[in-house]
């Protein structure tokens, strides 16, 4: 497993992406976005609670995402998130530039 400062370089501008990415399917509450992203990457990335909270909010006053009141699976008040059509319009464009970059970043490590 990657050392903390790793994790932190690495969502270091991708916490929003992947948040988004997670949420294309449905509504979800914070720790199911956690989980989801932890058992996708196998354990690879961790989510701390206070970066992912930082971004729901920073997401939710951009106009990314929408939010609301429900009850979890163990029946306790959680505020699920998911995407408006402009988070599903703004994930398309950075999906399309992440993988542009991540392309020429592998190009560059295979030659080095």
């Amino acid at each position: 497993m990657a050392k903390k400062n790793e994790q932190e370089e690495l969502l270091h501008g991708t916490l929003d992406m992947l948040i988004m990415k997670t949420l294309v399917r449905g509504a979800l509450h914070g720790y199911d976005i956690v989980e989801r992203i932890q058992i996708t990457s196998d354990d690879v990335l961790r989510v701390e609670e206070g970066a992912l909270y930082q971004a729901l909010h920073r997401l939710e006053l951009r106009g990314l995402l929408d939010s609301e009141w429900g009850l979890s699976e163990n029946n306790r008040r959680a505020k699920y998130y998911r995407l408006t059509m402009e988070g599903r319009r703004h994930l398309e464009a950075i999906s399309k530039r992440w993988d542009r970059v991540s392309t020429a970043v592998s190009r560059v490590m295979k030659l080095a």
